[in-house]
């Protein structure tokens, strides 16, 4: 078998890898009949020397592998025809922008893997960058707001060299009075909270979010069941609101009048309610005034989300008024979000670790 490792086309450019130098080392030691190729990137978290120094081998053409990893979308102008692609194709809440990749797909007669379909038997994602999305997209959120306050900004993720660099820096941090409110109780929702622990912020259930009154910053995590409700009125079922979304409402407006800083960290479902609409943005008790959407649905469950962000430029405005975007940090009266689309990127050698790890084990 031969395996290929693509070079990332996605813009702006995508540094990890789906294997990194010593994983396929160990992988052509442990599988001997398995030979892996590398298309050359000048991009890669891990340089082209890395991967010769292991003995894998650098090539443009991969036109002899049997199966070709990648991590993003892939640029359709070089699918190679019928060929098995493992990446995060972005399709399949039906993206609009990424139409043209799936139709080179199937006219293509390629047989596509997405990580995002992986699952165990109980339907859970055995794939994923989820935690280190929401470890640095809480990050962001936090950087966000205190720059809001006019506070010493810190450092971005992009500068620090490990995780435990970013966890210090946090440890250290003096923050302001803030509420924070996390959607999502999975890998995502979960990497968030492991930040909110190095910041040193207390957790607090919904219920007393709402109606304490702290004098330190204090966060609460979401499951779906705080933010829908039956419309209907019947109780809430976890499992009913998977298989049927669309008889659900949002409930999440108690938490925008309570909240100064959102971290959208759960799934959507385009079937879904929104979780407020753009109407309650510009409402004079929306609280909200930063939004880390790790999510990142374009046009999705949260209306202030229109446009992607980068590391070099992480944040916009969004005037709620006009329903416009406008310079990060413009307008006190606007809503500042953050809206990357490739969180890991901020440490992108030790998420490739993790990702190729659990791609090694379940692969």
């Amino acid at each position: 078998m031969k395996i290929g490792i693509l070079r990332e086309t996605k813009v702006p450019a995508d540094t990890r890898v789906p294997l990194t130098p010593g994983q396929c080392r160990m992988l052509e030691e442990k599988f001997p009949e398995v030979r892996i190729y590398v298309q050359p990137s000048p991009f890669r978290c891990f340089p082209d020397s890395s991967y010769s120094k292991e003995g894998i081998m650098l090539t443009e053409d991969l036109h002899s592998c049997d199966i070709i990893f990648g991590v993003k979308e892939v640029d359709p102008d070089t699918l190679i025809k019928g060929k098995t692609y493992f990446f995060f194709s972005h399709t399949i809440k039906k993206q609009n922008h990424n139409r043209k990749l799936l139709r080179a797909i199937l006219n293509s007669r390629i047989r596509l893997v997405d990580y995002e379909m992986l699952t165990d038997s109980n339907g859970g994602r055995i794939i994923g960058f989820g935690r280190w999305a929401g470890l640095i997209g809480s990050y962001l959120g936090i950087r966000a707001f205190c720059i809001r306050q006019g506070l010493e900004p810190m450092p971005p993720p992009q500068k620090f060299r490990r995780l435990p660099d970013m966890i210090k820096t946090a440890r250290v941090y003096k923050l302001p009075q803030l509420k924070i409110a996390i959607t999502g109780d999975g890998r995502v929702g979960s990497g968030a909270c492991e930040m909110m622990d190095a910041f040193r912020i207390q957790r607090v259930a919904a219920d007393e979010f709402i109606e304490g009154n702290f004098r330190k910053p204090v966060y609460t995590q979401l499951g779906p069941d705080k933010y829908n409700r039956s419309k209907d009125g019947s109780p809430f079922g976890l499992t009913h609101f998977f298989n049927h979304p669309d008889e659900y409402k949002s409930n999440f407006s108690r938490f925008c009048e309570s909240s100064d800083l959102l971290i959208a960290a759960a799934y959507w479902d385009p079937r879904a309610p929104l979780l407020f609409t753009g109407q309650q943005l510009s409402n004079p008790g929306f609280r909200i005034k930063v939004i880390a959407d790790i999510s990142c649905d374009l046009n999705g469950s949260i209306p202030s989300t229109i446009q992607t962000t980068t590391f070099s430029e992480p944040y916009y405005d969004f005037n709620p008024s006009t329903g416009k975007v406008e310079p990060p940090f413009s307008d006190p009266s606007n809503i500042t979000v953050m809206s990357i689309d490739n969180l890991p990127c901020g440490l992108p050698a030790e998420a490739s670790s993790d990702f190729c790890q659990a791609v090694i084990r379940n692969v």
